[in-house]
């Protein structure tokens, strides 16, 4: 399926074809949200919304890691790199702001922040320059996780620790069930290849229809056309709209490296608040390479600093804590497309790839929708 901003005609593949007559032929109402935002990516790039009957509302939840990592955190970040430390992380996080700047702005500001691809490239660095208290801000979610626990497991450098900001998705997924107003849910498929479809079955259990998705056009339609089976038949089950990536059991190496390294605890979702059992952080064992306990009075000073900055600066207002809960849509939101753009976002949903925000204002106004 081409992009939904082309000015020809769309050569539509016969599956996508088939999909769609069978989706536009069930007349039942479906609100379905998904949780990842590459699959908010795919859906607004192809224009996907475009093409769905008026009955079938795709609404995005708190896909993107990024998007959902709490200020708190970032402070925390910013405040050891202005104390000395070299914090490493990915690009996208760079840019999102915490209470009152970013990343970016500490870096911009004489601070050590550098930007890598992996756990991996942090760990080099510190076997490389051992003058150097190397940390790694680790966010996202369980996609991430397995390559944090490998890297402790092979033993990391004493200059080496890790910021840790990592979620689990099935109780976001669950909490969202009880307060969004949705009918069924499009599981992330990358999350899945980790830690399988049986996570999801509770949710099924509780009465929503429940898909793993991959991430082409193909199939987000083929995830519709099962959850609308799903309802028209009175179910509510797991379906694995993804087979080849996604085991029902997942990945059990990656799964038993977490478990060595990580122990669930309650999180901060930005946006959404705190979620039971959604966080992971470090055991015991592992507990001399958790940055914020290792350097606690290295940046308790400058975290102070940092914070005294919140509301100093006129902060643009943004909506992206309505738009993570299904609540809002980027259109709705006053400064989308006038003061938040990419290029000068007033929150995270506008930062990242993955966020709604910027997959909006990049592909078009409505998600998909072909307006300018």
């Amino acid at each position: 399926m081409e992009n939904g901003n082309s000015s020809s005609k769309p050569d539509i593949p016969e599956f996508e074809k088939k999909l769609l007559e069978r989706i536009r032929g069930s007349k039942t109402p479906l609100r379905i949200m998904h949780v990842c935002g590459t699959h908010e990516r795919t859906i607004a790039k192809y224009g996907l919304r475009n093409v769905l009957p008026d009955n079938i509302e795709v609404i995005s939840g708190p896909g993107c890691p990024v998007c959902v990592t709490p200020e708190e955190d970032i402070n925390i970040a910013i405040a050891l790199a202005k104390s000395g430390a070299t914090v490493i992380t990915f690009g996208d996080m760079m840019r999102v702001p915490g209470s009152a700047e970013s990343l970016l702005d500490a870096k911009s500001e004489g601070a050590d922040v550098r930007m890598v691809y992996s756990i991996d490239d942090a760990v080099a660095l510190a076997e490389k320059k051992p003058e150097l208290e190397v940390v790694f801000f680790g966010i996202g979610f369980e996609t991430t996780v397995p390559a944090n626990a490998a890297a402790l497991l092979r033993k990391t450098p004493e200059n080496f620790s890790l910021l840790t900001s990592q979620k689990q998705t099935p109780p976001a997924i669950e909490l969202l069930a009880r307060d969004a107003n949705v009918d069924a849910f499009i599981a992330p498929g990358h999350v899945a290849t980790i830690i399988g479809t049986k996570p999801f079955e509770p949710l099924a259990e509780k009465g929503f229809p429940v898909v793993v998705s991959g991430f082409e056009a193909g199939d987000i339609l083929l995830g519709i056309s099962l959850l609308q089976a799903q309802v028209e038949e009175g179910s509510s089950r797991v379906n694995n709209g993804y087979p080849r990536a996604v085991k029902p059991e997942g990945n059990q190496i990656a799964l038993k490296m977490m478990e060595k390294v990580f122990e669930t605890s309650d999180s901060e979702w930005r946006g959404i608040g705190k979620i039971e059992n959604s966080g992971l952080v470090l055991r015991k064992e592992f507990e001399e390479k958790d940055a914020a306990k290792k350097h606690e009075d290295l940046y308790a000073s400058a975290l102070e600093e940092v914070q005294k900055k919140v509301g100093k600066k006129n902060k643009k207002r943004c909506i992206c804590a309505a738009i993570l809960t299904g609540k809002a849509k980027p259109s709705q939101c006053p400064n989308f497309r006038k003061d938040c753009s990419p290029k000068s976002p007033a929150g995270p949903c506008m930062v990242s790839q993955e966020g709604m925000c910027y997959n909006w204002f990049r592909y078009s106004r409505e998600g998909g929708s072909n307006l300018a």
